[in-house]
C-alpha cells in the first residue's frame, strides 16, 4: 500500500495514480501539505527543518515521506514531493524547476532525489509526477521479499 505527501504537486500524484481503475488496492491515502504549517501538522516535519533547510530541501522530502508513512499503519510505502513549479516564487539557489522526491518503504531510511525540471508551471508538476512515480516502482522492485 501507498500514501502519498505532496506539497507542489497539489495532489497530482494521488490523482494519477486514482485515474487507474483498482487503485483502491494499492493507494492507502493522499496528503496535500501545501503550506509549511501542514506539513508540520499533518506530517510531523519539524519546523526548525523547513526553519534551518527551507520547504524545498532534502531533509523536508525526507520528513514528510517519514511523516506520511507514520500517517498510517496500512502504508509501506510513502511518496513525498516539494518544489518550486513557477512561474514565480524561485531564487539562485532554488530555481523555479527545482523538485525534490523523497520515497520511503518500511523499515528503510527515506532516500531523496533532486531535479530540475525545465518548463512552465504544468510541465514542472507533471514532470515531478512521473519522477515520483518512477521512483515507487524502483523502490518496489529492490524491495526485500519478506
Amino acid at each position: 500500500m501507498l500514501v502519498t505527501a505532496e506539497s507542489c504537486t497539489g495532489g497530482l500524484l494521488a490523482a494519477a495514480l486514482t485515474s487507474v481503475a483498482g487503485s483502491s488496492d494499492v493507494l492507502e491515502r493522499g496528503l496535500v501539505t501545501y503550506s509549511n504549517l501542514a506539513k508540520q501538522q499533518l506530517l510531523g516535519v519539524d519546523p526548525d527543518l523547513i526553519q534551518r533547510d527551507g520547504a524545498v530541501s532534502e531533509t523536508v522530502a525526507a520528513a514528510m515521506a517519514d511523516g506520511a508513512l507514520n500517517a498510517t499503519q496500512k502504508a509501506d510505502l510513502a511518496l513525498s514531493v516539494t518544489g518550486v513549479a513557477g512561474p514565480a516564487g524561485g531564487t539562485a539557489s532554488k530555481p523555479v524547476g527545482l523538485v525534490f522526491i523523497g520515497g520511503k518503504v518500511r523499515p528503510a531510511a527515506a532516500v531523496v532525489q533532486r531535479h530540475e525540471f525545465q518548463g512552465d508551471r504544468q510541465a514542472v508538476r507533471l514532470a515531478s509526477v512521473e519522477a515520483a512515480l518512477r521512483l515507487g516502482l524502483e523502490l518496489v522492485s529492490v524491495r526485500p521479499s519478506s
